[in-house]
Parts: C-alpha cells; sequence; structure tokens
C-alpha cells in the first residue's frame, strides 16, 4: 500500500509548505498553516486518472482560432437578481459556490430557485445538514412547489454521485460541502483536506456531465468562506449572501464570475414567504427622515453593471478619555483614517481630538473609491452641525494631496440620482456632464478645499 503523502497548506491563501511553520510567508497571516493528506493512492482506475486534461477528459491540440465561440446557453432561475449577479443567468456545466452567514438564508434562497427551475429542469437537491423533512417543512411554508424537485440526503461524495449518474439532473445542489467527504480520505469531514477533495470530485463531475453545481460554503468569523483558498480557484462562480440578522433585507454580491461581472449586487427582502428579490435598490435605501440632519449624505456607488444610491451618516463627537475613536460600519476604516489625515492636512479641518464614526444606511458595504468625496462631506456636516440640503448628491475620489479625482461612469451616476428626484450634484469636474441635465444643477470641484467652500455656500 502506498503511503498518503502530507504536505502543509495555509487555509487563506493556499500556500504549500514542506513543514509546519507559524507564519504563511505569502500572505503574512499566522496560525493558519494546518496539516494535509493527501488521497491515497493504492488504487488504479478511475482514482488513478481523475485529474487527467480539463474535468477529467483529454483533448486535441487546436489553434486558437479553431475554437469554437458559440454563445453558452443560460438557465434563468426566475429571479432577476440572482440572474444578474450570475451574470444573466445559469451556464451548464458551471460551478457555483454560495457563502454566508449563519441565517443568512443560503437554503432558503437556492431552494425556492431549484422548486421553481425543477418544473422544466430536473434537478437533485442533497442536504447533509438538515433532514428531508426539515427541509419538506420549510418549503410547506414558504409555499413553493414540491412535485419535480427530488431530494437526497447524504454526506458520502461517492454516493452523491452515483445517484446523480443514475437521476442524471441538470442542477445538483450540495448542502453544504463541509459536510461531504470521500473515502480515500482519513481526514474528518470539514477539514481542508476533506473540502479540497470533495469539491474537486463534484466539480469534475459537473464538468463532465455538464451538470450546474451548487455548492453551499459556511463563513468563518471575519466573514471569508471558511475552507482552503484554492476552493475559489476550482469553481467558476463565487457568490456571498450577506445581511445582518436584524435586518429584513439581504446582498448577494459576486466575488469571482467567469461568465459575467464581479462585485455585481443584488438585493432581497426576507419575508415570510421567503427572499423576495428588490428591483429597485436605491428606493429602500434611501428611506429618510423628512428632516435634513446634519452628517447625513447620499453618494452614488457603483455596484457591477449599475449605479445605486447610498445614505452614508457620520457623527463627529469630542472624545472621551484621551484617546479618539475611529469606528467604520460598511467601509474601510484605514482609508477612514487616511481620508481624516487628507481633511486636516487639505482641509483645514483638526479633528484628531474628536471620535468619528460612520455607516453606510441599510448594511451595504462600500469597497470603491467613489464614497470619498462622500464621507468627508458627512464629516464636516456633522463637525460643523449643519445639515446639507437633502437634494444634494455627492461622489468622487480624494488623493493624498487634497484632489478631487475621477471615478468610472459619472454621467450615468448623476443620471441615476436624477431619476430619483436629485437637483444638485458635487462632483469631480472631470465627471460633470458636457450637456446639461435637466432638473440639475452638477457643481464641478477639482480640490477638496473647493468642495469645502462649495458645501458652505449650499
Amino acid at each position: 500500500m502506498a503511503k498518503a503523502k502530507t504536505a502543509y497548506v495555509c487555509t487563506e491563501c493556499g500556500a504549500d509548505y514542506s513543514k509546519w511553520q507559524g507564519q504563511c510567508t505569502a500572505c503574512q497571516t499566522w496560525n493558519t498553516i494546518s496539516e494535509v493528506r493527501g488521497v491515497s493512492s493504492n488504487t488504479k482506475g478511475a482514482r488513478g486518472v481523475r485529474f487527467e486534461g480539463f474535468a477529467g477528459s483529454l483533448s486535441a491540440v487546436q489553434s486558437l482560432d479553431e475554437v469554437s465561440l458559440a454563445e453558452q446557453e443560460r438557465i434563468s432561475t426566475g429571479m432577476q437578481e440572482f440572474d444578474r449577479v450570475l451574470g444573466g443567468g445559469l451556464v451548464e456545466g458551471s460551478a457555483v459556490l454560495m457563502g454566508g452567514h449563519p441565517g443568512a438564508g443560503k437554503s432558503t434562497l437556492l431552494l425556492q430557485a431549484v422548486c421553481h427551475l425543477a418544473a422544466s429542469v430536473p434537478a437533485l437537491y442533497v442536504t447533509g445538514e438538515e433532514s428531508l423533512q426539515q427541509v419538506a417543512m420549510r418549503a410547506k411554508r414558504l409555499g413553493l412547489p414540491t412535485k419535480d424537485l427530488k431530494m437526497l440526503s447524504e454526506t458520502s461524495v461517492e454516493r452523491v454521485m452515483q445517484v446523480a449518474e443514475a437521476e442524471e439532473p441538470r442542477i445538483l445542489v450540495v448542502d453544504s460541502i463541509q459536510v461531504m467527504h470521500v473515502a480515500d480520505s482519513e481526514s474528518a469531514p470539514g477539514s481542508v483536506t476533506q473540502v479540497r477533495e470533495s469539491a474537486a470530485f463534484l466539480t469534475r463531475f459537473a464538468k463532465q456531465t455538464g451538470t450546474i453545481l451548487f455548492l453551499v460554503g459556511h463563513v468563518t468569523k471575519d466573514g471569508s468562506l471558511a475552507g482552503p483558498k484554492v476552493l475559489e480557484h476550482m469553481i467558476d462562480c463565487s457568490i456571498l449572501l450577506e445581511g445582518s440578522s436584524d435586518s429584513r433585507y439581504r446582498t448577494l454580491r459576486g466575488i469571482k464570475n467567469r461568465f459575467g461581472a464581479v462585485n455585481e449586487l443584488g438585493v432581497f427582502a426576507m419575508l415570510e414567504q421567503g427572499l423576495k428579490e428588490v428591483k429597485n435598490p436605491s428606493a429602500i435605501f434611501l428611506n429618510r427622515g423628512e428632516e435634513a440632519a446634519p452628517g447625513s449624505v447620499v453618494m452614488v456607488v457603483w455596484e457591477g453593471t449599475r449605479p445605486m444610491l447610498v445614505e452614508i451618516q457620520a457623527l463627529v463627537d469630542m472624545a472621551q478619555g484621551g484617546y479618539p475613536r475611529r469606528v467604520a460600519v460598511g467601509l474601510d476604516q484605514n482609508r477612514l483614517a487616511m481620508l481624516l489625515a487628507v481633511l486636516h492636512r487639505h482641509g483645514g479641518l483638526h479633528v484628531s481630538d474628536q471620535d468619528v464614526f460612520v455607516n453606510v444606511v441599510g448594511g451595504v458595504k462600500v469597497n470603491e473609491t467613489s464614497a470619498d468625496l462622500a464621507l468627508l462631506a458627512a464629516i464636516v456636516s456633522s463637525f460643523r452641525d449643519r445639515a446639507l440640503p437633502q437634494n444634494l448628491v455627492i461622489f468622487g475620489e480624494v488623493g493624498l494631496s487634497g484632489e478631487i479625482r475621477p471615478v468610472p461612469s459619472g454621467q450615468e451616476r448623476i443620471n441615476e440620482a436624477a431619476k430619483h428626484g436629485f437637483t444638485r450634484a458635487l462632483v469631480p469636474k472631470a465627471n460633470a456632464p458636457r450637456k446639461p441635465i435637466a432638473g440639475m444643477k452638477v457643481i464641478p470641484v477639482t480640490k477638496l478645499s473647493e468642495a469645502i467652500t462649495a458645501l458652505e455656500e449650499l
């Protein structure tokens, strides 16, 4: 019997090492390297050649111009927001990894989608964490059609593949990848080895048979998908369902997509009937009070292929205890500290003795730099206790030298704001439209000092 190979893999970046060490030199994280035992190679046949070629099948050498460019057919999930994040629908032979915190609604969203798809497309739902009765009770509570969907309660990958070969589904859901295991691996389910091997077998099966594969993945405390990072390299699409337990709204964000745009965002509302798509997200994130309040500003962010209006709030107060606090919810805290330094150097506002709290309303996470100018405007408004007009929208990137830099798709952002009734926009000069927009007054700025002066004149 051949001895199984042992390696040490970082669970954050997937780097391999010949022996254990405390810190990963590739991603600089500590205590993330764990032992991985390879699958035993004592058997030949299908196990021995499982990684030959792409998805286990050999292909002939072709020149690039001989490769077929036929458009891949997509299958709609019946939810426009879900299809948007997937890049237009499901692609045959694709592997999709869905992650999220416990209770976010991963199983609910997939159950809703496959129950409706099963009426026209053969589908198999494999549950390893819940019993079939629990899933059936949830489907009945949500009022879903359950006649055509086939269910299987199993945690063995070999057994799942045997059933899938017999049933020949076009859509296969595995909930979740952390409880699946392969017989040849000695590690416990949920370990690095089992997650990698289980995902590799299931992905290969999906590629060979043209089956659409959904893998449900857990999320760690820091919000990243549990398991090694190589899991994200195996699959075609990685999406993350986010939302706090006290909020009725959930956001579905695309992290990786080989068939569409990344960072695409879909918004859903959690109701008694399950997750319902929100087709106009800007309307729910702009549910503001009738009276203007200091520290409140509306900005336009670009999520995937569409603009979205979001309210940002700031609270600046005298620090208690001598050490000022910097808290950012929905924004990068390091970028907040950097922008406060720019505000002091080039804006003339001294906030080193003030606590600064910023929050993006609605639980949205903003990752782009177009929120810089709106963030500083909210801080200035709260610091001076002066409310900004409610019909004002702001966007723009702020550089370290105090310049206001343009952002992509400026014209589309202004048009989206005008569509929702905003009449004034403070934007970078390079993003100012060449032709005037009816009912919209655009205020172009090039420096942070100009932007602060313009805010004082409003």
